[in-house]
């Protein structure tokens, strides 16, 4: 039921669809349904156990963007996690596993608060779904920043259209963060693409994903969506980004970005992304 290597735990649950998760960061790397793959990794992608790795599903805690007091998006998907639990089966079959990150030296270093966050997984027949709780074990109440940075693989990211956007205000980070309103029922990306939409609809569907399927995103708690691809406009900056790549992919993130989250001591902060291929 579970393949344990050192650094990466699999979830199977038959059918040839199973789910690779990376302790470095708890990356989901991998997500396979009737051994198709879903999510996007650089073929540059660096597992040294340093680097967050390029792809699949980073988690981006405490900070998003770049951060004064530690690397890009936070120390998240640089740490390595624990396993908190095995894959094991539910009673339907379906395969769930935990994880978790404890504040230690190395994070206080950067962000001086205690903290416990839990990473489930649940792998079903053509469903992912992955949940975050995150608990404040400070003697204070802290602020931060939580997003799944998901990338999906796609054949050609010009023939991509996502829902749920319209009308949305968004930061465009392409344009000196200006602030616009997001007009169109279906957004297309044919360009350097870098936008934090907030208060979004809680489903978006991205079309012409995998063998031109489409794919639904549900979210819960999480109230803000990020649309990115770098073109070749920043791909090409990337060392671990392949220039040719860009075509391939588009990250479509869930999560609270604009107004951060703000947790009292001995409260909890739940936020969960359900990716379903239609």
């Amino acid at each position: 039921m579970a393949a344990t290597a050192s650094s990466v735990v699999v979830l199977d649950r038959g059918n040839n669809t199973t789910c690779t998760i990376n302790l470095h960061g708890a990356t989901v790397v991998s997500w396979r349904v009737n051994n198709q793959e879903q999510l996007f990794v650089s073929k540059l992608a660096v597992f040294d156990g340093q680097k967050p790795i390029r792809g699949g599903i980073p988690i981006v805690f405490p900070h998003f963007g770049p951060w004064a007091y530690g690397p890009l998006h936070g120390f998240a998907m640089t740490c390595r996690w624990n396993v908190e639990k095995q894959p094991e089966p539910l009673d339907n079959g379906d395969i769930e596993a935990l994880f978790s990150l404890v504040d230690n030296s190395f994070t206080k270093q950067m962000w001086n608060y205690s903290f416990k966050l839990v990473l489930r997984v649940i792998l079903r027949e053509k469903e992912l779904q992955v949940s975050f709780n995150l608990y404040n074990s400070s003697l204070e109440p802290f602020q931060c920043n939580m997003l799944f940075h998901t990338y999906l693989k796609v054949p050609d990211v010009r023939k991509c259209n996502i829902s749920g956007l319209q009308g949305c205000m968004y930061v465009d980070k392409t344009k000196e963060n200006g602030v616009y309103q997001e007009p169109r029922e279906m957004v297309t990306v044919n360009h350097w693409t870098d936008r934090i939409y907030q208060n979004t609809q809680q489903e978006h569907v991205i079309s012409n994903v995998v063998s031109g399927r489409k794919m639904k995103m549900i979210k819960y708690n999480m109230p803000d969506t990020v649309v990115w691809n770098p073109w070749d406009v920043t791909s090409s900056s990337m060392s671990d980004f392949g220039e040719d790549e860009y075509p391939n992919m588009i990250c479509v993130e869930a999560g609270i970005v604009i107004t951060p989250i703000t947790l009292n001591p001995n409260n909890t902060y739940e936020g969960t992304i359900i990716l379903q291929v239609m």
